[in-house]
């Protein structure tokens, strides 16, 4: 065989090894995790961070979904003009972007963040103040275990990146099922543990060289990623709920779980 040809071979072999290892997935061990996001510091640095493109394309993937969801007629807009908007609430909402976003795609929605981190909830009012949308978007403390919201008020709720850090997912979803109206909707995004293995590489590179030194003392973002949950794990954890009407999607490193509350049996002769 020609030198030439012969080095052209062996490299583009290289390359398809390398393509082939990179995408296959990889299995890796839960441990459970922390935010420490109550820390001042760690939480300027996770808002500095979820302003980065990446972030930016997360938060317009939800919205989408969401859009997809209203689109089949879960989230009418109000009968009529000036009406009461529908509620939906953002579970884990961080600095409050995805919130924002929310609010500024559909104004007939009024949303509600809630964070177990007082710092967190303190920024997420800043940064709605500065969009002027503090009339329709507000933030209060709540653990999602125990929501600050009576029974049947939610008509829609998302999660994202947060169900890794429930310290009891199923008592979460309990949760989920009694502040959701009947027919109300919930939508989770987050990481999953069995990534494609050039994620995890990725994520290894990022909490060494590129996040803020305040979330690597924290073991941020392949923390996130090692205490998070397979597919299969989160279809369990369904199938075990109040929810009877769900699905997972999984993605390369991420999954998106939907689920529906129950609408109430129609009463003889209705």
């Amino acid at each position: 065989m020609n030198p030439t040809y012969a080095t052209a071979f062996s490299i583009a072999i290289l390359v398809a090894v390398i393509i082939f290892w990179g995408l296959s997935r990889i299995s890796l061990p839960r441990r459970s995790g922390f935010e420490a996001l109550e820390d001042p510091e760690a939480a300027q640095a996770y808002d500095r961070i979820s302003r980065w493109p990446q972030f930016r394309m997360l938060r317009r993937m939800v919205a989408g979904k969401l859009a997809r969801y209203q689109t089949e007629g879960s989230l009418p807009a109000p009968a009529c003009p000036g009406g009461q908007g529908r509620l939906v609430a953002d579970i884990g909402c961080g600095p409050g972007y995805l919130a924002t976003l929310i609010a500024q795609r559909y104004p007939h929605l009024h949303v509600v963040g809630f964070d177990s981190s007082c710092e967190m909830i303190r920024t997420a009012r800043l940064n709605a103040a500065a969009l002027d949308l503090s009339d329709r978007v507000e933030f209060r403390e709540g653990d999602v275990s125990s929501l600050p919201v009576p029974e049947g008020t939610l008509d829609f709720a998302v999660s994202t990146l947060s169900l890794h850090h429930w310290s009891d997912p199923g008592r979460a979803l309990a949760e989920f099922s009694r502040v959701l109206k009947p027919g109300g909707q919930l939508l989770i995004f987050d990481l999953r543990r069995d990534p494609r293995r050039f994620f995890h590489w990725l994520m290894r590179f990022a909490q060494s060289w590129v996040v803020p030194g305040a979330l690597r003392r924290i073991h941020e973002p392949l923390g996130s990623l090692l205490s998070s949950y397979t597919v299969a794990e989160v279809e369990n954890l369904f199938a075990q709920s109040q929810f009877h009407e769900w699905k997972v999607e999984g993605g390369p490193a991420w999954f998106f779980a939907w689920a529906r509350k129950r609408l109430p049996a129609p009463s003889p002769g209705g």
